[in-house]
Order: structure tokens, then C-alpha cells, then sequence
């Protein structure tokens, strides 16, 4: 399967017949990126990897049927942002009641009617474009341009309950601009915005990779969420995110650390087992922020889950 290209949608049809396929793709495929299932059960999977923005379903199939693929859509936070169309042969009144009961936004009956698709298509992708820009807007900081620690905390919880099931490695930063207090003191809280602005953009730089997550966490604090990172990566990582704030080159003089902006970095990882928490492994992480800037600031330092404090410093990569 092709990435869609940036803003692209992707409509995802799910029906057991190979002809309702190919005549559903021909008429919408000038609306985006069509990708198709003949099973319930593969519909759902491909929606989990691709998260379609629309859902063509057909009611009638057999095994899973529409009713129970859209209840599973509905029921899962990884696949309910996608809108549901129902098509089916029924078309009566119930049916439809049926359909819209079921948590779909809309029902297209068969025989289908070209233009009755792409209109009704073109309207929900429309909607959904909408809302997730609505989304975006409340789930983001207004001064950097991040995630706020309101959708941060909603994604932390999703992800550590996700790797815990797959059994992988999940990473945190914690992030704090060294002596901003005197930044402000000395240039003002316009030019202090400013500054956490530039820094939020070099946080933004390195959270590239599908999943990575970059929020302001309050004040001149900032935190990073890496799926799928383990300890070995977490150093070089929290090297670079402090050589390229330095470079920014942002002038400090009254700072006692450096001449200029700098960080301190706290950071760990964690394979989550049943007894671990989210609460935990972010409270690690502030072990090491803690640490950084006991020890100098202007560093990374990376802890080790479960080790008593005082002790919970790996020498071997602090």
C-alpha cells in the first residue's frame, strides 16, 4: 500500500463482493486514496494500519458482518475517528434507522448511483476534514505550536497501554530551558516567548518519526514521546536535542551554566509489564530532569526504571 500523499484522504471500502469493489473505486477514486477489504475482519486490520478518514462498508457479508465491523470500529479509540457509510441493498426506513443506530453517518442504498456516492462522499470528507482541524486546534498549545499536556496525557495513556500489549520498548524526555526564570528577568516575556518558540521548533525537528509526539508540558518544560525506543538510542537522542538547543546560539548572558540557552534533559524507557504504570515511567523521567540539572545542567541523563533514588543513575550512560 502507497503513504497518501500530505492531505490526501484515504477511503477504505469493505465489502465482500469483488464487483461492488471495483464499482465503489471507480466512482470515488478521484476523492482520495481507495484501499479495499473483502472480509470484516480484514477491513478492520487494514483500518488499524492505515486509519482511514472514511469507511465504505457493506452490511451484507458473510462471517462479520457491517453491523458488527462498525461496532468494533466504534469501540476501538484507535479506529472510531473514522466516519462509517453504510451500503446495503436494504432500503428501507428501519433498515436505514438500522444503519444510522449503529453509529454510521450515512447509508447509501444499491442499486448505486454515481453522482448519490460522490456527493455524499465529498460532504463526509468534508466533515471529517473539519473536525479534525477543530481537533487540532484544541489539542494544541497556542504559544509553540505543539501538543498541549492535555492530548499529551491522553496519548501516553494509549501508547503505554499499546506497547505493554506488544511488548515494546516505550521512551519519555522530559525537557526544561536552564535558568528561564533569569531569561524573563532579563528580556521580557515577549522575548521569553520567543525563546520558547525556537526551542519547541528544534523539539518539533526531532520528533519526525511515525508516532513521536512533541508537547509543551507546562511553563518552559516540554516532553517528548518515543514509541518503540529503548535505552541505547535515549543517549544520542538527548546529546543531540542539547547540542542543537545550544546552537540555536539564543544569548543568556546572566545564566550561570552557559552564555546561552541551554537544557537539561531527563530521560527513560520502558518495556511496560502489568504491574508498571504510565504515572511511573513519566516520573522516572523527571528523576533524571532532576538529575540533569543537579548535576550542571546542560545535559541529557538517562535513568533506569525500577533502581531505588539516589541509585537510579546508570553511570554507564549518565
Amino acid at each position: 500500500m502507497t503513504a497518501p500523499t500530505p492531505g490526501e484522504s484515504t477511503i477504505l471500502i469493505i465489502d465482500d463482493n469483488a464487483d461492488t469493489i471495483r464499482l465503489l473505486s471507480a466512482m470515488v477514486r478521484g476523492q482520495g486514496r481507495v484501499l479495499f477489504a473483502t472480509s470484516g475482519a480484514a477491513g478492520i486490520e487494514i483500518a488499524r494500519l492505515q486509519r482511514p478518514q472514511l469507511i465504505l462498508l457493506d452490511v451484507e457479508m458473510a462471517g462479520m458482518d457491517g453491523f458488527a465491523v462498525c461496532d468494533t470500529i466504534q469501540r476501538d479509540p484507535d479506529l472510531r475517528s473514522s466516519a462509517v457509510i453504510f451500503v446495503t441493498a436494504q432500503s428501507t426506513p428501519e433498515a436505514e434507522i438500522a444503519c444510522l443506530d449503529a453509529g454510521a453517518v450515512d447509508f447509501i442504498p444499491k442499486p448505486l448511483n454515481a453522482a448519490v456516492v460522490q456527493a455524499r462522499v465529498r460532504t463526509h470528507l468534508r466533515l471529517q476534514a473539519a473536525l479534525a482541524k477543530l481537533d487540532g486546534l484544541a489539542h494544541q498549545d497556542g504559544l509553540t505550536g505543539l501538543f498541549n499536556r492535555r492530548y499529551f496525557d491522553s496519548q501516553l495513556a494509549t501508547e503505554f497501554a499499546r506497547h505493554r500489549r506488544h511488548r515494546m520498548s516505550l521512551a519519555l524526555a522530559l525537557i526544561d530551558v536552564d535558568h528561564f526564570k533569569l531569561y524573563n528577568d532579563r528580556y521580557g516575556h515577549q522575548q521569553g516567548d520567543a525563546c520558547l518558540r525556537e526551542v519547541a521548533g528544534v523539539i518539533r525537528d526531532g520528533a519526525r518519526r511515525p508516532g513521536e509526539l512533541a508537547a509543551r508540558y507546562g511553563g518552559e518544560e516540554f516532553v517528548v514521546l518515543l514509541p518503540n525506543t529503548d535505552h541505547a538510542a535515549l543517549q544520542t537522542y538527548g546529546d543531540w536535542l542539547c547540542r542543537r538547543i545550544a546552537a540555536l546560539n539564543l544569548a543568556h548572558p546572566t545564566a550561570p551554566t552557559a552564555p546561552h540557552v541551554t537544557v537539561s534533559v531527563g530521560l527513560c524507557a520502558l518495556i511496560p509489564g502489568e504491574g508498571d504504570t504510565a504515572e511511573a515511567l513519566l516520573h522516572t523521567a523527571d528523576m533524571g530532569l532532576y538529575e540533569a540539572k543537579r548535576s550542571g545542567r546542560n545535559r541529557p541523563v538517562v535513568v533506569v526504571p525500577g533502581t531505588p533514588p539516589g541509585r537510579a543513575i546508570d553511570p554507564a550512560i549518565a
